[in-house]
C-alpha cells in the first residue's frame, strides 16, 4: 500500500503529521487516534479503507507522534477541535470522520458545531458518559512511566499489563513507532507529558458535559463501535448516547476492550466498511 507522510497546519499554524494513502479522487476518511496514541495505531484500518478506494488521512494530534509539541502547552479541547477543522478545510470534499476515544470527542464536537462538516461520523469506544474506573485506568497507564523504559520489551510488557485480554504479540516493531529513543538510552512514549498537566477529574467532567451538549446537534449518520470488554464505555453509556442521537447505529465487538481496532481489527474493519456501504458512502474510486 502506497502511504506517504503529509504535513497539515493546525488551528494556530502548528504542524500536524499524517499518513495519507488511497486514490487521490477517493472519498476522504480522516482517522483520529486516542490520547497517548499516534496515527500508527490505525495502520491496518488505514490499509483496509485505502484498498476500498477511500482517500485515507491518519492524523497525529498535536502533541502526539510527529506532530508539533506546541510551545505554549495548549492542549485544550477547543484547540484540538480547531486543528481538526483546519485539516478538513483543505480537503477536497467533506470527509468521513473516524475517532477513537479522544479523537471521537474532537469529532463529535466539531460535527455538532459545523453540521455540514462531515459525511458521516464513526465513534470508537467513546460516549458522553465515560466510566470513571476506565478513565482512571488510562490516566494511570499514561502517567506511570514518565521515566521511560529500558527496552522495547519492557514497554511491551507494560502494554500487556494494561490490556491483558489482547493476544500478546511476539514482535515490538509496531510498538517502536509509538516510542522515542532519547539520548539517555531509554524509550519514552511519543506524546507531550504536558497533555496531562490539568486536573484530570475536572477536565473529564468538562469534556463529558461538552459531548452531552453536542450529541443532540449531530445530523449525519453515526456509528458507535464499542469493545464488549471496555472499561470506559458501558452498556448504559451506549443507551444514553442512543437516546441523544436517534440515528445512531451500534456495533459491539466481542473480544475487544477500549482499543477496539487494535484488539479485533478484522471485525472493526468489517463493521465500518459495512456502515459506509449502507449509507452509500462508497468511494467513487472503488
Amino acid at each position: 500500500m502506497n502511504v506517504t507522510t503529509h504535513w497539515f497546519s493546525g488551528g494556530k499554524g502548528n504542524r500536524l503529521a499524517a499518513d495519507v494513502g488511497g486514490p487521490i479522487n477517493g472519498t476522504p476518511v480522516v482517522l483520529l487516534h486516542g490520547g497517548g496514541q499516534t496515527r500508527h495505531s490505525w495502520s491496518q484500518a488505514h490499509d483496509a479503507l485505502a484498498a476500498q478506494g477511500y482517500r485515507v488521512i491518519s492524523l497525529d494530534a498535536r502533541g502526539h507522534g510527529e506532530s508539533q509539541w506546541v510551545e505554549d502547552g495548549d492542549y485544550s479541547l477547543q484547540s484540538q477541535v480547531d486543528d481538526l477543522l483546519a485539516v478538513i478545510k483543505v480537503l477536497p470534499a467533506p470527509p468521513v470522520l473516524i475517532g477513537a476515544s479522544m479523537g471521537g470527542v474532537h469529532s463529535m464536537i466539531a460535527c455538532a458545531d459545523h453540521p455540514s462538516l462531515a459525511r458521516a461520523l464513526i465513534l470508537v469506544d467513546v460516549t458522553p458518559r465515560l466510566e470513571a474506573g476506565g478513565v482512571a485506568h488510562i490516566i494511570d497507564f499514561m502517567t506511570r512511566h514518565r521515566d521511560g523504559f529500558s527496552s522495547l520489551a519492557s514497554a511491551a510488557a507494560a502494554v500487556d499489563a494494561y490490556n491483558p485480554h489482547r493476544a500478546r504479540k511476539t514482535q515490538s516493531r509496531g510498538l517502536e513507532k509509538n516510542l522515542r529513543l532519547r539520548d539517555d538510552g531509554r524509550w519514552y512514549w511519543h506524546w507531550d507529558p504536558r497533555l496531562l498537566a490539568d486536573d484530570h477529574e475536572q477536565r473529564i467532567a468538562s469534556i463529558s458535559a461538552r459531548m452531552e451538549q453536542a450529541a443532540g446537534k449531530i445530523p449525519m449518520p453515526v456509528l458507535l463501535v464499542r469493545g464488549t470488554q471496555s472499561d470506559v464505555v458501558s452498556p448504559q453509556g451506549v443507551r444514553h448516547l442512543q437516546a441523544l442521537i436517534p440515528q445512531l447505529e451500534f456495533v459491539d465487538v466481542e473480544g475487544a476492550g477500549h482499543m477496539v481496532a487494535g484488539d479485533r481489527n478484522d471485525v472493526f474493519n468489517a463493521a465500518i466498511l459495512a456502515f459506509l456501504d449502507r449509507h452509500a458512502l462508497v468511494s467513487p474510486a472503488r
